[in-house]
């Protein structure tokens, strides 16, 4: 998504700004996250101003993981518009596992944070587009012109594609999570997992599919 609206002519990206602060706030294991903390400031105070100041575009669009903002307080959503992007478990869950080299805990699937943002912000009066993944590749046309159409944003044609290769605006954190993106050149296909879950998966599993259906029950 991130690369998607980058190469919108009206908006700038800013990628996982408040990582730096959950890998020190939370002391959580993941791949490179020495370097990570040291490439963004970790002070709350400190990552809202960067993120208020003017920029260079109309629009400034801000790739977040749910759990990432948990830790300064859901408020700080009330500084933006906000969308959420939801993944089925029986997908998600492999590919986090594989990322993390290690057995993943619900904090860590974003999806009881997800819950608790669709919650503060729907009982705030601004209910949050929702948007399911397999949807989204399976017709990224109609589900991207719906978001801008609740976002209020006019559709750009140019977000369906981009060139091949990292981007300037990828964190430090890019070569551990981002080769799969780096070789796309839009949407992939969806494409169902077609081995069975890991049994060790399967208690995760039924705690991250209600969370999931719930979230997905108005998606666009």
């Amino acid at each position: 998504m991130m690369y998607s609206w980058r190469e919108r002519s009206d908006t700038e990206v800013v990628d996982e700004p408040w990582y730096a602060y959950y890998l020190l706030d939370t002391g959580v294991d993941h791949p490179g996250a020495a370097e990570a903390i040291a490439s963004q400031p970790t002070e709350i105070d400190a990552v809202i101003a960067v993120l208020t100041e003017p920029g260079d575009r109309p629009i400034r669009f801000l790739k977040n993981m749910a759990h990432h903002v948990y830790g300064p307080g859901l408020s700080v959503l009330d500084l933006s518009d906000n969308y959420l992007l939801v993944r089925d478990p029986r997908d998600m869950l492999p590919s986090l596992r594989s990322g993390l080299g290690y057995l993943p805990t619900i904090d860590q699937t974003g999806l009881e944070q997800q819950v608790a943002i669709y919650d503060h912000l729907t009982g705030r009066g601004s209910a949050p587009p929702v948007i399911e993944t397999r949807s989204l590749l399976e017709n990224p046309r109609r589900v991207l012109t719906a978001l801008c159409r609740a976002l209020d944003l006019d559709f750009d044609e140019a977000c369906l594609s981009w060139p091949t290769g990292p981007k300037p605006e990828d964190g430090i954190w890019a070569p551990h999570w981002y080769a799969g993106v780096h070789a796309s050149t839009g949407f992939g296909r969806y494409s169902a997992k077609s081995t069975p879950l890991d049994p060790d998966l399967a208690d995760l599993y039924e705690r991250c599919r209600s969370l999931y259906e719930r979230l997905v029950e108005d998606a666009l």
